[in-house]
């Protein structure tokens, strides 16, 4: 039977503290350690690095010196700061996930200091997994990546933790509503050796405890950032970096879940002379997830877990002037176990091992004053390791045989050819044009629950049956600044095709099957469209303003009748408008407006019932569009010296007029009507006033 009438409504949701008035921060408006405080935002670089630049398709994310974007509890956020940007979206409110030009949050590769990082969000992505007072960069590659980059279908964000003041020492604390974090650096011998240690941890713990109906539930997070630098001589530089979050929530007597990353890496730096110098790295990070739940008198767990062990090499060759070779090899044992209920005790789990392999050669070559190339090739290797069951399925969906092979024997090896080349016309020393093309793939998969990626996605990797997703993107661009370097502007447009796409069947759930690959499907995507920033850059007012217009579509035999569908992630429009004001020399003002297109839903086109029991019928995938999103954040920071300390104040509004954003939509039995369907949206956020209070010394 046909439904008559779609009708539309909403709820508001807060979880555990978010249903205080206030909601606080533990973050900081920092400038330079000699002046204020650090700040993480994204950087307003200089309009003519921005035209100089060879790269398309990168954004560079730092420490800046005058960077006050309001953000959710005043949590400052280098995810949620790149988010304002050209070409990136958010997945929904509040999420930690990203999307970059047409691609899912899953198909990012996030990288701090070397080491792979999963899932990089606390509190179901409410707040990043990176503390702002350890990093120093970023750079955000927005699927044109350089050849010794590899890992991501759709974007590669490289971040780099801050080294440590090798002179001086210095210390900090920040302490808002809803979390606190300390920091200290300084010389371990001076003028030869650092360290940097940064750790938060939230206190919403605190608050459940003076509840008598939720003492004895559990809701907190804490991370640690701990780097040491050592001059070993004149040519060696040894840096070694560890990172650890981990995510607690309990409900009594109903489930718990924990969730987080480690990472490790070790970096020697040698420099064989003033043309060649080489880069050495070893570096390890695991992410895990674990889920307990009571059902029906009995006690289930989920545990999934994926593990890097990586050793690379690379060299820099400048032989003069006009050319930089870099040249290397990597490889990497790779664990992974999908995370699935224990509730079938006679299924084996997915554990699965591979060896992955790359190998790059790329150089950055100034043909003449007007004209520079970037060009280069990366082969990727990905062997798929026995020891763990693998199948094959037939096109229902069902096992129809069970391969077995020795743990350490290769089952099946995959080999891509990835070429990288962007080119920059210089038309003048105010405005120059680029081009770039990319190819990038990918060996890890991801399944969602929903709409946004979460702390339990199921993943799975590469394997005799799951081939590597790849991407092709094309990209044409401009970039102009004015005479005096007041304003820049840039335009880019781009095209992007991808093989092994990978989405659920037709009448499949999260947990249906087992195993991953009866639940998915792989056929191809495509993704296109615009990118428009324009930046202030001079005066007491400063900011940008950036727009995109894209699309994202997909098309798999056995979804959607083999036609062509709009992806989950497609959002049509998306534009960000950010403003920074130097009121006077203590006070600084801030307001974001944000606003994108609704995500793509799958709605029912149809019901029936069945001894009371209600059945949908769904025809048309992601066909039904949810409602868009928008929302103002305002702030203000007042930062005063007192003698060798600087006290800085802030306080914020997020979402100040109140709008009430879509964080799932779900589709409801109408009773009143039946042959309708209601919508119901459930949003996390109202006004969300914020206040905190730090000091560095």
């Amino acid at each position: 039977m046909l439904m008559e009438k779609i009708v539309f409504w909403k709820t508001t949701a807060m979880v555990g503290l978010m249903a205080l008035p206030i909601a606080g921060r533990a973050q900081s408006a920092d400038v330079a350690y000699e002046e204020t405080l650090r700040e993480v935002t994204v950087n307003s670089r200089s309009a003519q690095k921005r035209v100089d630049e060879v790269q398309i398709g990168v954004e560079k994310v730092e420490i800046a010196t005058l960077a006050k974007v309001p953000s959710l509890f005043g949590e400052k956020d280098i995810i949620k700061s790149i988010q304002l940007l050209p070409g990136i979206k958010s997945e929904s409110e509040g999420s930690g996930g990203y999307q970059v030009r047409g691609g899912t949050a899953a198909q990012n590769l996030i990288l701090l200091d070397g080491a792979t990082i999963y899932n990089a969000g606390h509190l179901m992505g409410l707040f990043s997994t990176f503390n702002d007072d350890a990093l120093m960069s970023g750079s955000l590659y927005k699927g044109l990546v350089p050849a010794q980059l590899g890992g991501g279908s759709s974007s590669v964000f490289d971040i780099s933790t801050r080294s440590g003041d090798m002179n001086n020492y210095h210390f900090g604390a920040s302490v808002g509503l809803l979390s606190a974090k300390v920091m200290a650096e300084g010389p371990i011998q001076q003028d030869k050796s650092s360290f940097l240690v940064a750790g938060r941890r939230s206190y919403l713990d605190l608050f459940l405890g003076l509840s008598d109906e939720y003492k004895n539930n559990t809701l907190h997070f804490y991370d640690t950032n701990v780097r040491l630098n050592f001059r070993l001589s004149p040519k060696d530089v040894l840096a070694l970096s560890f990172f650890h979050g981990r995510d607690n929530m309990a409900v009594e007597d109903l489930m718990m879940m924990e969730w987080g990353n480690t990472a490790a890496t070790a970096n020697w730096l040698h420099t064989f002379n003033d043309q060649r110098y080489a880069n050495t790295k070893l570096a390890y990070s695991n992410y895990s997830s674990d889920m307990g739940m009571d059902m029906l008198s009995s006690y289930y767990k989920m545990k999934g877990y994926i593990r890097h062990a990586t050793l690379r090499h690379q060299q820099t060759w400048r032989p003069d002037s006009k050319h930089s070779v870099n040249y290397g090899l990597e490889g990497t044992f790779l664990q992974l176990q999908s995370a699935e209920w224990d509730i079938v005790t006679l299924h084996e789990r997915e554990r699965r091992n591979a060896l992955m392999g790359g190998l790059w050669i790329s150089d950055d070559w100034r043909i003449g004053s007007h004209l520079e190339l970037s060009a280069g090739v990366r082969l990727h290797l990905f062997s798929v390791l026995g020891g763990a069951p693998y199948y094959q399925i037939s096109k229902a969906g069902d096992i129809t045989e069970t391969i077995d092979s020795k743990s350490g024997h290769i089952v099946k090896t995959y080999a891509n050819v990835e070429p990288r080349i962007s080119a920059k016309l210089k038309l003048s020393p105010l405005h120059s044009l680029k081009l770039g093309y990319s190819r990038t793939s990918q060996d890890i998969h991801a399944i969602s629950n929903g709409s946004m990626s979460m702390p339990f996605d199921r993943y799975t990797m590469t394997s005799n049956i799951v081939k590597p997703e790849q991407a092709d993107q094309i990209a044409l661009g401009w970039t102009g600044i004015t005479p005096d370097g007041a304003y820049d502007f840039s335009a880019e447009t781009y095209y992007k095709r991808i093989n092994n796409v990978y989405d659920y069947r037709d009448g499949k759930l999260f947990y249906s099957e087992i195993e991953i690959e009866r639940l998915i499907l792989g056929g191809k995507g495509r993704a296109y469209g615009m990118e428009l920033c324009a930046h202030k850059n001079k005066g007491a007012l400063t900011g940008w303003i950036s727009y995109t217009l894209a699309w994202s579509d997909n098309k798999i035999e056995g979804i959607n009748g083999g036609q062509w569908y709009t992806a989950s992630n497609d959002r049509r429009h998306d534009l960000s408008i950010v403003a920074m004001y130097k009121l006077s020399k203590a006070w600084e003002l801030a307001a974001t407006w944000h606003y994108n297109s609704g995500q793509a839903l799958t709605a029912p086109s149809a019901k029936y019932d069945m001894d009371g029991t209600t059945f949908y019928y769904y025809h048309e995938r992601n066909g039904y569009r949810a409602p868009a999103c928008h929302r103002l954040d305002v702030s203000a920071t007042y930062t005063k010296k007192h003698g060798k300390a600087t006290h800085i104040w802030s306080v914020g509004v997020y979402n100040a007029y109140g709008h009430y954003n879509p964080f799932v939509i779900q589709f409801l039995n109408d009773d009143d009507k039946p042959t309708g369907t209601k919508v119901q949206q459930t949003s996390l956020f109202g006004v969300v006033p914020s206040v905190s209070f730090t000091i560095k010394y």
